[in-house]
């Protein structure tokens, strides 16, 4: 069954937050917004959901709307399994994004500041989570399941 259309509007929303965390990683020193100026009108979606996880102290608001969306919608047997789907997946792509974000700052920065290889990593985590975005963009106004691989997995076992 094919779900409604509020839902399909709604379901690609929640990919803003990896979206939201990927964006920083091309504004790094040569990264991919600061060479191709065309690309920075990706962000503007995302700009709202930014400023709301800025505007929390101590940067809590990433936690904050993490523990929102788990709560009140992946948890929430009233919520459709639609929506329930898409915001877990988008939970799990966006904490596999932290822990990519953290090694980079915490591995990779010391070592390689301003390198090559930093950018190309950087530039290619941003494509990535851009192409995530577009991908389940249009698998969720078509109605469907975005099937990212282990991901969707991953999150139909904690669904079931």
């Amino acid at each position: 069954m094919e779900p409604p259309l509020w839902q399909r509007l709604v379901a690609p929303l929640m990919y803003l937050l990896p979206w939201s965390d990927a964006i920083p990683l091309g504004f790094a020193p040569d990264g991919l917004f600061l060479q191709y100026p065309l690309l920075r009108p990706f962000v503007l979606p995302a700009l709202p959901l930014m400023q709301l996880e800025r505007s929390i102290p101590f940067g809590l608001g990433g936690l904050l709307l993490f523990f929102v969306l788990f709560l009140a919608v992946v948890r929430n047997p009233n919520v459709p399994y639609f929506l329930r789907f898409n915001a877990l997946q988008a939970l799990l792509t966006d904490i596999a994004l932290i822990v990519l974000s953290i090694g980079f700052r915490l591995l990779l920065q010391p070592i390689a500041a301003g390198s090559l290889l930093l950018s190309t990593l950087s530039s290619a985590v941003v494509v990535a989570v851009l192409a995530i975005l577009v991908f389940s963009l249009v698998e969720c106004l078509r109605g469907r399941e975005p099937d990212l691989p282990g991901i969707s997995q991953a999150v139909r076992m904690q669904l079931y």
